[in-house]
This record gives C-alpha cells, sequence and structure tokens, in this order.
C-alpha cells in the first residue's frame, strides 16, 4: 500500500509548532510599540493602496496579522487602562502589564504615550498624564511644540491658513482636532522621533537584561504636525473620499449619532478640507511609521529580533468624515477595529480571522514569556495562534462606549445601546455600516437578531458587563 506523502510545508509548520511549544525561553524580551487614534484600514498590511507604511509592513510580513483586533474602550484613557489591566472598560485590576513585567525581574520601561496623556496638554508640558510610576523601572516623556511649531499652520473647519504663531491655542479651543502643521525640517524635534530616539538608546543599554520596553506615539493623533515632505506624499487633491449615502442618519439610534459631525463642526463648508484632513492623517502615519523602523532597524542591529516579542498596535481607530462623523465616540468599525501585528521569535507568520481584544495582550505576552498568567486577567492568551495561524481563539469581541456596547461576530456586528436602541450589521454585504437591518421586516433578519441578542446577552454577562437598559426595540 502507498504511504501518502506529507507536504514539506505541513512538516515545517509541524516542527514550528513544536519549538514554540517546547522553547518558551526564546521569548527574552518585549517590545510594545503603540500609535494613538490609528485606524487599521490605513495600513498598506491592512489592505490601504495609498498608506505609505513600509516598516510596519515589513513587521506584518514575518508577525501574525490580526484582522479582526477590536478595541475594549473608545478613548485613549478607557482604552490604555483597559488592556494594561486586561480588564474591560472601567475596571483596575491588582497589576498592570508594565508591573508584572517588573515584578518578574524585567528591566520595565516607557518612552512616550502609554496610559493617557492629553494631546497635546501633556505632550507640549512634557508631564506624565495619567501614568502609573510604578509600572516603570524608568519613565521618560517626549515633549514638542505640536500646533506651536513654526510653519504652515491650518485649522481645516475654520479654513484658517496662517503662519503666524499668535493664536495658536491648541490645548483648549475645540476645533483642535482638525489642526494640521507642515514645516521645512527633519522632524528631530517632534515627540515620536524623541520617543524613537529614547527607545533606541534603552535597547542599547538594556540589550543583555530581559526587557519589556513600551514606546508610545503620538501620531497621527491631532494636531497632526510633521515636515513638509511627509504632506507632499499625499497631495490633498489625489485624495479619493470615503463613501457615503444619502440620509445615512436616518436608521442610527440616538445614541450612535456622534455629537462631532460635519453638520454641527463645520468643516462641511469647506469640502476640500476633508481631503486636506485624510492628507494630513496620511502624512502624520507615514512619519509614525518611520520612527517605528527606526527602533526596529536598530532591534536587528543589536542581534536581538530573535529573543524578542514585538507588538504593534493601536488604542482605537477613527473618524475621518465617514457618516459625517469625526474622531472617536462612535460604535462603529473605523473606531473599534484596531491594527495589532504579533512577532514571536518561533511563532509563524500569516494573518489570523479569529475575533481578538485588546485585552488580550497581557495574558499572551506574559504566557510568551514564561511568566505566570494572573488570574484576575480578562483576556485570553493568543499563544496558540502562533502554532496555527488560522486557530481561533475567540468568536466574538466587545467594544464598550458610555451610551452601549458593541459585539463583532463572524460576519456581523450588534450594538445595543442604554436607552434600548440597536443596530446590525452585516459586515460581508455591507461593510460600511450603512444598512440597519435591526429595522428589517424580512424573516431571516428578525430570526437572526434573536438569536444574536441572546448571544450578546450570554457575552456581556460573562464579562461582567451591563448596559443601563436591556429592552429591546423592534
Amino acid at each position: 500500500m502507498k504511504k501518502p506523502k506529507i507536504s514539506r510545508g505541513v512538516i515545517l509548520l509541524a516542527v514550528a509548532a513544536c519549538m514554540l511549544s517546547t522553547s518558551r525561553a526564546a521569548v527574552k524580551n518585549v517590545l510594545f510599540l503603540i500609535s494613538d487614534d490609528l485606524k487599521a484600514s490605513v495600513l498598506g498590511c491592512y489592505g490601504d493602496k495609498v498608506a505609505k507604511t513600509p516598516n510596519i509592513d515589513k513587521l506584518a510580513k514575518n508577525a501574525v496579522v490580526f484582522e479582526h483586533a477590536y478595541c475594549q474602550g473608545l478613548a485613549c484613557a478607557p482604552s490604555r487602562t483597559s488592556f494594561m489591566h486586561s480588564r474591560y472598560h472601567g475596571a483596575k485590576g491588582r497589576v498592570n502589564l508594565g508591573q508584572h513585567f517588573k515584578e518578574n525581574g524585567f528591566y520595565s520601561a516607557r518612552v512616550g504615550k502609554i496610559y493617557h496623556m492629553r494631546v497635546p496638554g501633556d505632550i507640549i508640558a512634557g508631564t506624565d498624564g495619567l501614568d502609573i510610576a510604578s509600572s516603570w523601572t524608568e519613565k521618560y516623556n517626549s515633549p514638542g511644540l505640536e500646533a506651536h511649531t513654526p510653519g504652515d499652520y491650518a485649522c481645516l473647519n475654520l479654513n484658517i491658513f496662517t503662519r503666524d504663531l499668535e493664536g495658536r491655542q491648541s490645548t483648549r479651543m475645540p476645533h483642535r482636532m482638525f489642526v494640521s502643521v507642515s514645516y521645512e525640517g527633519d522632524g528631530s524635534d517632534q515627540p515620536d522621533h524623541k520617543t524613537a530616539l529614547k527607545t533606541i538608546d534603552l535597547l542599547r543599554k538594556n540589550r543583555n537584561k530581559r526587557f519589556f520596553i513600551a514606546a508610545g506615539f503620538v501620531r497621527p493623533h491631532y494636531p497632526m504636525v510633521q515636515p513638509k515632505r511627509y504632506f507632499d506624499l499625499y497631495p490633498w487633491q489625489e485624495i479619493a473620499l470615503p463613501e457615503s449615502v444619502p440620509n445615512d442618519l436616518e436608521d442610527m439610534p440616538k445614541l450612535a449619532i456622534t455629537r462631532s459631525r460635519s453638520a454641527l463642526n463645520g468643516i462641511d463648508r469647506f469640502p476640500d478640507n476633508q481631503k486636506r484632513m485624510w492628507s494630513a492623517y496620511y502624512a502624520s502615519v507615514t512619519f509614525m511609521d518611520e520612527q517605528v523602523g527606526r527602533i526596529l532597524d536598530e532591534l536587528d542591529r543589536l542581534g536581538l529580533r530573535d529573543e524578542t516579542a514585538v507588538v504593534f498596535t493601536s488604542d482605537h481607530g477613527y473618524h475621518l468624515g465617514e457618516h459625517t462623523f469625526w474622531q472617536k465616540s462612535n460604535l462603529h468599525e473605523e473606531v473599534t477595529r484596531v491594527p495589532l501585528i504579533i512577532s514571536l521569535p518561533g511563532g509563524l507568520a500569516g494573518r489570523n480571522q479569529s475575533m481578538v481584544e485588546l485585552v488580550d495582550l497581557f495574558p499572551t505576552l506574559s504566557a510568551a514569556c514564561g511568566l505566570q498568567v494572573p488570574d484576575e486577567l480578562h483576556g485570553k492568551s493568543l499563544l496558540p495562534i502562533f502554532s496555527q495561524p488560522d486557530a481561533k481563539v475567540k468568536d466574538s469581541a466587545l467594544s464598550i462606549h458610555g451610551g452601549g456596547i458593541s459585539m463583532r461576530i463572524k460576519g456581523w456586528t450588534y450594538t445595543r445601546y442604554k436607552d434600548g436602541g440597536e443596530e446590525l450589521y452585516d459586515m460581508q454585504e455591507d461593510p460600511g455600516q450603512f444598512h440597519n437591518l435591526t429595522r428589517s421586516t424580512q424573516d431571516k433578519h428578525v430570526v437572526l437578531l434573536d438569536e444574536i441578542r441572546a448571544r450578546f446577552n450570554k457575552r456581556i454577562k460573562s464579562a461582567g458587563l451591563k448596559v443601563a437598559a436591556l429592552r429591546q426595540s423592534r
């Protein structure tokens, strides 16, 4: 009888899986890189055809790219508290991620924004924001002038273009999220460049120690400030705006409609300026990507890549005029979905379709480095995926906002608000979330909605969460 052939690829997969499962000590260090306000969809490795992100894309080729990673909080403070403690929105645990590594003998360092800092307020002042000092062996801030940087200043919802420094009240003005500055320079005066430089310095000084180094970039968070050459990569006249549909907001519940909308903030009076905002956002992303590349290049030069877990992610996404929404106060995909790229020594590379949450980072990194995973954590370790990239660890992901909770499952997004309002979107047929199916009278949608409601109730109960009002509108 002829023996069945086993492909070389299957053999290599089995060998790699065995190596990963038996040699945890190979993961000696952690390099944690996080951007601010970065939506997954604007990276080349996530399919964007315009974005120039060669360094993050290079990392992705040798890592697991999580296609469906979701934040638990929509704003900086709740999201960062959530993943640093591996607990759902509003909760802090006994121990946080940096502290856990520190207590287990690692050199633990923060550079830039990991816990919440006011951007630009704390960045201009060089202050710690909501940082928890006990997390770190050392901590460093990366100050900068932000919107006060000399150069071509634009406040796009007011259509102000000037080079004068007077009147740039960037820390308090309500329209500061529409500000960009393009200037002649090499970028070395910018916070993210300083963060990269300091992170490189710490890698060199601590190369012979076990380390957990967290580097937090502030771009593409407003104000979008970087040298002119980055803006030149994205001529605003060539920007294609996101799809829009007439009467888009009519089938959304009241609490789904964010207060930051084009009709209220003034940007709809200047149609070209939405394109300018996209140009500035892309420019910030590319500038941030360059800083990521400088750090990763140094990691390679020091010969540390083969013993270091590398994570790249963001605290949440961002609206740039989709549905006429801006910023991050809505539970739609543009805000809740984040990039998550993890490279583990000995782990396989590939693209994973499992639903994952940022609360999963704490248990994943702890387990990868051979540390005990605290029982109190809400997340789950993603390590099985690094032996089999198509593995599934969980089948749903939650995102929480003051007004409601959203559950993402394969093919669908369901959201319930505290006043009983609901949204249901078919993410295969309607990825832009334009057609709320909770109002559909089709039998298949009525049956599906009841099934998903029951699944949602079970999921939020298991997570220890509540929606203030659980009544369900039809």
